[in-house]
């Protein structure tokens, strides 16, 4: 349990910091210089649920982006770590990983949903 909890940690703090450094702070310095570049995370968000990019906070979209990304990447290196069968692990680590996605990137459509909304 301790390994798994280790590996859990290790893996998201890893992958939160190169999240970080390649894509937020990359985004922030092409947003300065005037380049419209979205990450793949941002697109796919503005292209399945029409996500209002006007309405959000698009730097803190970036922070939860990053988080929800690693939180995903460790759970799944850490599902498939303890898997001991090869093809077993290949085969769950696939699927898991396209569920993870999709919901918990519903659920931070649903978050920046209700906070982009406007209240009359």
């Amino acid at each position: 349990m301790k390994n798994g909890l280790f590996l859990f940690l290790t893996a998201f703090v890893i992958i939160w910091l190169i999240y970080q450094i390649f894509i937020v702070s990359k985004t922030k310095k092409d947003r300065k210089k005037g380049i419209i570049k979205h990450p793949t995370e941002v697109l796919y968000l503005v292209s399945v649920y029409k996500l209002d990019l006007k309405d959000v906070n698009y730097d803190l979209l970036l922070q939860v982006i990053s988080i929800v990304s690693a939180l995903d990447v460790a759970a799944v290196v850490t599902l498939c770590v303890f898997i001991k069968v090869y093809l077993l692990s290949i085969i769950l680590c696939i699927i898991s990983t396209i569920i993870l996605i999709l919901i918990t990137y519903h659920i931070v459509y649903l978050i920046f949903r209700k906070k982009g909304k406007k209240y009359d």
